[in-house]
This record gives C-alpha cells, sequence and structure tokens, in this order.
C-alpha cells in the first residue's frame, strides 16, 4: 500500500472534497479522485460514498483512518529522524485577525529566521477554526473549548482598552468619567457576527449600541484611527495606530485569554509540539512587549 495514497485518503476525509483536499495537498480534484479509486481497487472496498454534501466515508474508510494517521505520524516521525532541528516544512496558524494582523507577523518572522526551512501560513478569519478537518495545523482562540478533541494550552493573558484617535479627543470635550462618554459615537462589532461571547465588549462601556461595526478588529480599529468613535481596541494593537490613545484606563480596563489549540492526535508529533512552544512562548513575549510600549506611552503622556 502506497503511503501516498493513504496521504490523499486522509485528506479527502477530512475535507470531505475533492477539491477542497486537493488545494489543500496542491493536486487538481481529478487527480485526487483517480489515487483514491487506486486505493480503492487496491483494497477491494468502497472507502467514499458520494453524498450531496461532499464524500463521506463509509464504514471500510472509517475503519481505515487510524491506521492511515499511525502511517502519517510514522512518516512525521521519520522526517524529523532526518532533520536535526525537525523544524522544516508548513505550519499553518489559525487565528482571529486581532491575533492575525498585530502579533504573528513578528512571530513568523522571528521563527523563520530562526528555522529556514519552515513555511508558514497564517490564516486570519473571525470564527473558530475546525481542527479535525484540518483547517490549521493549530489555532489561537480567545475561549477555552468546552467540547471536542483538541489539546488545549493557555497561552497568555492580554488587555484592552476603550480608546480614541487623539484628534477625535481634542474635538470633543475631555473624558474624565463614564458619564462624559455620553454622546460618543461607538464603534464594535457587529452584533449578530460575534463568533464568541468573548468578543462581547460594547457593555463594558455602559454602552447599549454602536453607531459604526465591523467583524474585523482591523477595520474596527481603522476607523477609531479615521476619527469615527471610540471603540475598545486590543492594548497590542495601539503600537500599530500612531495617534490612538486610551481613554479611562484605569476605569474600563478589560483582559481576555488567548489559548493554543491543536488536534488531540498530534500529541505524538514531537515537531508539532516543539512548534506549538515556539508559538506559544513567542506570543506571550510579543503581547507583553507591545504592551508595555503602551504603557510607556500613557506614562509619557498622561
Amino acid at each position: 500500500m502506497d503511503w501516498d495514497d493513504l496521504r490523499i485518503f486522509l485528506a479527502v476525509a477530512r475535507e470531505e472534497s475533492l477539491s477542497r483536499a486537493g488545494r489543500r495537498l496542491g493536486m487538481d480534484a481529478s487527480t485526487m479522485g483517480r489515487r483514491v479509486a487506486r486505493l480503492e481497487t487496491a483494497l477491494g472496498r468502497a472507502l467514499f460514498a458520494k453524498t450531496p454534501q461532499g464524500y463521506a466515508l463509509t464504514p471500510e474508510g472509517t475503519a481505515l483512518i487510524p491506521h492511515a494517521e499511525a502511517a502519517e505520524a510514522a512518516a512525521h516521525a521519520a522526517g524529523e529522524a532526518l532533520t536535526r532541528a525537525g523544524l522544516t516544512g508548513q505550519l499553518r496558524i489559525g487565528a482571529p485577525d486581532g491575533c492575525a494582523n498585530y502579533l504573528l507577523p513578528q512571530l513568523a518572522a522571528r521563527m523563520m529566521r530562526d528555522h529556514p526551512g519552515l513555511e508558514i501560513q497564517i490564516v486570519a478569519l473571525p470564527r473558530v477554526f475546525n481542527l479535525s478537518r484540518r483547517e490549521a495545523d493549530m489555532a489561537i482562540a480567545v475561549s477555552r473549548p468546552r467540547t471536542g478533541r483538541a489539546t488545549v494550552q493557555k497561552i497568555a493573558d492580554y488587555h484592552l482598552h476603550l480608546a480614541g484617535h487623539q484628534d477625535y479627543l481634542h474635538r470633543h470635550p475631555p473624558i474624565r468619567s463614564r458619564a462624559d462618554l455620553r454622546g460618543h459615537s461607538m464603534i464594535g462589532y457587529i452584533p449578530d457576527m460575534i463568533f464568541d461571547r468573548e468578543l462581547d465588549y460594547l457593555a463594558e462601556t455602559g454602552a447599549d449600541h454602536a453607531a459604526l461595526t465591523s467583524n474585523s478588529v482591523s477595520v474596527q480599529l481603522q476607523a477609531i484611527r479615521a476619527g469615527a468613535g471610540l471603540g475598545i481596541v486590543h492594548d497590542f494593537a495601539i503600537p500599530f495606530a500612531p495617534g490612538v490613545r486610551r481613554v479611562l484606563a484605569d476605569d474600563i480596563s478589560l483582559r481576555r485569554s488567548f489559548w493554543l489549540l491543536r488536534p488531540g492526535d498530534d500529541l505524538r508529533s514531537g515537531r508539532l509540539a516543539r512548534l506549538a512552544e515556539e508559538v506559544a512562548a513567542g506570543l506571550r513575549r510579543e503581547v507583553a512587549r507591545l504592551e508595555a510600549q503602551v504603557q510607556a506611552q500613557d506614562d509619557a503622556h498622561p
């Protein structure tokens, strides 16, 4: 049995689609279909049933999964044994767009300098990733999942504050208390597109409505930079937005956490374990560095 056919079988099983699995492996759908058919012929068993929703595993296909995953783990282990550092190949990280825009690029640059054979893909989407379908090798989440087989590791706490651009603040009376926020335009998430309750910040400002909303942290921050109003901003994003200042920092202060999620069956991969540790440690350092910059800015310009 050809390991490469098993690799293709696993991709189709995880994606439930020839085209999606092909994109993942860099192959066209017709080639994927031929390789699946070749494996089925070799085994004398139908591994998939074609349905309106895609390719569903047959009982025979389901029975093959653990054996294919064991072969996959063995192939990874062999690759690591041939590479002293072990940190080569492709790593796909899924993350909410705040983390993806303001933390992961610096982390990726550092990791790629340290490990020249490493290729990193950052998937920035404002939603939860499906690790069982291998949408990502690991994912950053803003809340700890309560269900599923993912391996969960806390990365770090981070902080958010109400903020506005200095030009906007200069055009309005001083804001010294929450009562002074009345009449200000607020910026926040589109209510029905908040994919995690940890992102529901608006109530913590005392406001019940945002005049300008987006499902993207970056869009919200750009709106604040443009002087459209006040909004909750990650402290680690403020250094990337010249002129944006925290407002009522002692009164309105939020703390959230980042969590690193990996598929439960990846525990056997030493390579991914080492990459996970580098990602977690790098994100902790980057959050601390950027938050210290913001505090220093506030101290210099109270």
